[in-house]
């Protein structure tokens, strides 16, 4: 096995603290490269840590009979492997279409949905998934593009707490091509999502065309520019976030009904930028998440806090209100 590869992703498990002794991982296995290379990998240095590996693959019933192919193809290595497989059917075309999103977007909520499960139900302590130092330029492309702020930009986080879960990325210090390498020079079968070659998905199209342009007339580098830049800014994240949450538990209360108010007073004297983690604080520990969530929400709460009269409301995805009362704002729960 690659000395190389291996060693890389020792460095990126112990820089990042990845895993504990006797950690029990559930590796999410699509058939591809990437992630079968993670699941070898992750087999391969079992016993540095006394690991309990499991693997975790989901159907999203993009390519039919391919698909299907993709499932048994993550069974058979399981077995080969004396590992414990769990596997799923999600129809994401029809869950795309009833919640008004795209096919990317649902195949991500439901395949890392399923992870948890998975997890969850059988006490597993971590989930790994299988992105690399490509899958992070593309990331950071892609929000750039979308206009995200220094938390998008900061790309993937290498150890990322998800509702309760811990998700670990040890590739995140590989290239697909050292990947591509490994896995010809070792032999090791793997499946080709078709899907992959469509330029119709946005990431595709990053990946197929953007990046190469940029390559090409811009800098042959563009990838690790991205990725340093990703994890500079994941620094300053940290520490803005760090700082913010300690203001927000100052300046808010919680209800016997889970709203959270925040003083206004105290709120505009914050920074701008600790002003905006103070409302994402809220957000989260209302929703769980920052989703569609968008600078022109922010832009409205900035508005409200400061112009608008006392009874203004704002609303927010996820059924969420921002009420505005004499001295506060409140952040009020979705109704049930």
């Amino acid at each position: 096995m690659s000395s190389s590869l291996i060693e890389k992703i020792r460095a990126a498990i112990k820089k990042h603290r990845m895993l504990d002794r006797d950690n029990s991982v559930l590796v999410g296995l699509s058939g591809g490269a990437d992630s079968v290379a993670l699941l070898h990998a992750l087999v391969h240095i079992k016993q540095d840590y006394n690991l309990k590996i499991y693997i975790a693959h989901i159907d999203h019933m993009f390519r039919g009979e391919e698909s299907k192919g993709d499932m048994k193809f993550c069974l058979d290595l399981a077995e080969s492997m004396g590992l414990t497989a769990f596997c799923e059917e999600k129809n994401i075309p029809r869950i795309a279409e009833e919640k008004g999103i795209s096919s990317e977007e649902a195949a991500r909520i439901e395949r890392y949905e399923f992870f948890f499960r998975v997890a969850r139900e059988n006490s597993i302590d971590k989930i790994a998934v299988g992105h690399t130092i490509d899958d992070q330029a593309e990331t950071v492309l892609m929000r750039m593009i979308r206009g995200s702020g220094m938390s998008g930009l900061r790309g993937m986080d290498p150890v990322k707490g998800m509702k309760g879960m811990t998700v670990i990325r040890p590739l995140i210090g590989v290239t697909r091509r050292e990947i591509e390498d490994f896995i010809r020079e070792r032999g090791i079968k793997y499946r080709h999502d078709s899907s992959n070659d469509e330029v119709v998905f946005t990431r595709n199209k990053v990946r197929h065309e953007l990046i190469p342009y940029l390559e090409d007339r811009f800098n042959p580098n563009i990838k690790e520019v991205l990725v340093n830049m990703a994890e500079n800014l994941r620094a300053e994240d940290d520490f803005l976030d760090k700082f913010s949450s300690r203001k927000f538990k100052i300046m808010s209360k919680k209800n016997r009904s889970g709203d959270i108010s925040v003083d206004i007073g105290k709120f505009k004297k914050q920074p701008a930028a600790v002003r905006k983690r103070i409302v994402r604080s809220a957000l989260r520990e209302l929703k769980g998440d920052l989703r569609r969530f968008t600078y022109q929400h922010w832009k409205e709460i900035e508005e409200l806090v400061g112009a608008r009269p006392v009874n203004s409301v704002v609303d927010l995805p996820g059924g969420i209100d921002i009420k505005k009362e004499k001295g506060i704002i409140v952040f009020k729960r979705p109704k049930i």
